[in-house]
Parts: structure tokens; C-alpha cells; sequence
């Protein structure tokens, strides 16, 4: 039942992955007029410390992110049910792959990868929620995924 769930995921999170971007850029378009940085305090505080408009994109953006986490976890145990990975709530896991023996780690290296690249793309862009959201569900989720049992462990 729990594989069920990451299938539907794959195939329907990227729709909702692209009407989160969808909903990110919309915020970011009426919130154009309104300032972006803030007009008093220190010039640090001013910098690190974000309007009401730019936390608004700001959290449109970090729900759009996570819903891609959520896609990319669910496209990488769904393709590594099928003969790779053999945990018991995943089904029959079918006939071993015998290509399969790097799928685990490489993927546990996208997910790091991702995690890293996406969090210092929205810090640079002082999306402090967003790299926030990268840093914890990414991470976790190669972790997760790193421990599961395989043919090849």
C-alpha cells in the first residue's frame, strides 16, 4: 500500500510540483511593487531580514520546493522497487537487477547533490524558509533511503 502512495506521487508530483512554481511566481508578480528590502534598522538587519512580500514568495517557494522533494523520494524508491530494493512493505520486489548494484548509492549522491545545490540557490537569493526546507527534507531522505535493505547488502 505504502508503494501505492510513492507511485500516485510520481505520477502526479510534478504537476503539483509545477502549479507550486506556478503559485511562487504568481505571489512574486503581484508583490512587485512592494519593497523588497526594508527601509530602517542596520544594513545587515535590512539584508538578512525580509519584507512581508519577499516571505510571502518566500513560503510559496519552500511548498513548491518541497513538493519536488517529494516527487524526486518517490521517483527514486518506485524506480528502485523493481528489483533492487527487497524491503517487506514494498511487495515482491522482483527479479534482481544486475545493473542495480550502484543504484543506492548514486541516488543517495542526487539527493545530497540537490539538497546542496537548491539550499545555497535560495540562500543566495536570502529564501532563508526555502534552504531551510532543502537542508531538512533532502538530506533526511538520502539518509532514509541509504538505509534501505537492497539485494546487493
Amino acid at each position: 500500500m505504502v508503494i501505492l502512495f510513492f507511485g500516485l506521487f510520481l505520477l502526479t508530483g510534478w504537476a503539483m510540483t509545477l502549479a507550486g512554481l506556478g503559485y511562487a511566481s504568481s505571489v512574486l508578480w503581484r508583490s512587485r511593487r512592494q519593497p523588497w528590502l526594508r527601509d530602517h534598522g542596520h544594513r545587515l538587519a535590512r539584508l538578512l531580514l525580509p519584507t512581508s512580500a519577499y516571505l510571502r514568495f518566500d513560503r510559496a517557494l519552500a511548498v513548491a520546493v518541497l513538493l519536488a522533494d517529494l516527487w524526486l523520494v518517490s521517483g527514486v524508491v518506485v524506480f528502485g522497487a523493481d528489483g533492487i530494493f527487497t524491503e517487506e512493505w514494498m511487495g515482491y520486489p522482483g527479479m534482481m537487477d544486475p545493473d542495480g548494484q550502484g543504484y543506492q548509492a548514486a541516488a543517495v549522491g542526487l539527493l545530497l547533490t540537490a539538497a546542496w545545490t537548491s539550499a545555497c540557490a535560495a540562500a543566495l537569493g536570502r529564501c532563508w524558509t526555502t534552504a531551510v526546507v532543502q537542508l531538512s527534507v533532502l538530506p533526511l531522505s538520502a539518509l532514509w533511503i541509504g538505509s534501505l535493505d537492497t539485494y546487493y547488502t
